[in-house]
């Protein structure tokens, strides 16, 4: 990251990266609804660094206005994870999608169950770390396959587990025991 006065500057296409220096602020709790504002504003950081047309700071006040109006609970209680509909919102900002329009109506419906597919596989409990990152890598597979940006991708090991109360462990993607080669 670089400052430039009150501003800071990301310049990476790594969208795990860029949530990571999120979930690393001290507003960021393990589990809770300002994950739903920042996977979508880690994806719009990294498909603009990547070579996304987009006005950056214009898309992520709009993520800011859309994602916090997701409740903390949407994924128990809606069926529906933030994490995942953020991933959504942000194909829908960069599509500039409106109720009335038709192929960026669909792509964001497509980009959201997608998401929420990554994650409803995997199953419970919450994990607001484990859903951002799945909702992520499926963004940047769609975002390559759907509209020709290509966002970095990297593996992602999980140092979260030691607090979250509800790990899953091994059933976990990203838990660093299914990282190990013996």
């Amino acid at each position: 990251m670089k400052t430039g006065g009150a501003l800071v500057y990301e310049d990476s296409r790594n969208p795990v990266e860029i949530i990571e220096k999120l979930m690393g602020q001290p507003f960021c709790h393990m589990h809770g609804p300002e994950h739903h504002v920042m996977v979508g504003s880690a994806l719009l950081t990294a498909y603009k660094n990547a070579g996304g047309d987009i006005d950056l700071l214009q898309a992520l006040a709009e993520m800011m206005s859309r994602g916090k109006s997701v409740p903390g609970g949407a994924c128990g209680f809606w069926g529906a994870c933030g994490a995942g509909i953020s991933a959504g919102m942000f194909v829908a900002i960069i599509s500039k999608s409106t109720p009335l329009a038709v192929e960026s109506f669909g792509l964001s419906h497509l980009m959201t169950s997608k998401a929420l597919g990554e994650i409803g596989a995997v199953g419970g409990p919450r994990c607001c770390k484990r859903d951002s990152y799945l909702s992520i890598l499926a963004a940047v597979d769609f975002v390559k396959e759907h509209l020709g940006i290509e966002m970095e991708k990297p593996e992602i090991v999980c140092n979260h587990s030691a607090q979250n109360n509800q790990c899953i462990g091994k059933r976990c993607p990203f838990a660093r025991v299914n990282h190990y080669h013996t």
